[in-house]
């Protein structure tokens, strides 16, 4: 799994029990993947579709670092399934993870568009390729 983006647990992302509000982090999650999908799909026009069980593992308190993973778990004609595990960056502790994020590439109008995509492309290489 690769390891895109770090957040701060800080005083405004508490619950009231004073570790991080859940719907924070799956705030989190959903624009991780889609600034993954929007990447690897080459269209803005992403929406999540799906999202499924999600398993809380442990918590994260004030002052946290968490890093959110991502990885490709298919390539549908239209759209691109993902899941996702969310780590404290310095333990390595699993915080939650999400086994399926269907994210789905839409028109300028917002109907479904295939995107022609079947495996993993990075930036780097679409950029040596020109």
């Amino acid at each position: 799994m690769r390891f895109h983006t770090r957040k701060w647990v800080k005083p405004e992302d508490l619950n009231a029990n004073g570790t991080l509000f859940g719907g924070r982090l799956l705030a989190w999650i959903d624009e991780e993947a889609a600034l993954y999908t929007i990447i690897q799909l080459e269209n803005d026009r992403i929406v999540t579709k799906f999202m499924s069980e999600i398993n809380f593992m442990s918590s994260a308190r004030q002052g946290d670092i968490i890093e959110i993973g991502i990885d490709v778990v298919k390539f549908g004609k239209t759209s691109i399934t993902l899941n996702c595990e969310v780590r404290n960056k310095m333990t390595r502790e699993t915080i939650i993870t999400v086994d399926n994020i269907i994210m789905v590439n839409l028109d300028k109008n917002g109907n479904t568009k295939p995107h022609g995509k079947t495996k993993i492309e990075f930036v780097s290489d679409r950029l040596s390729n020109q």
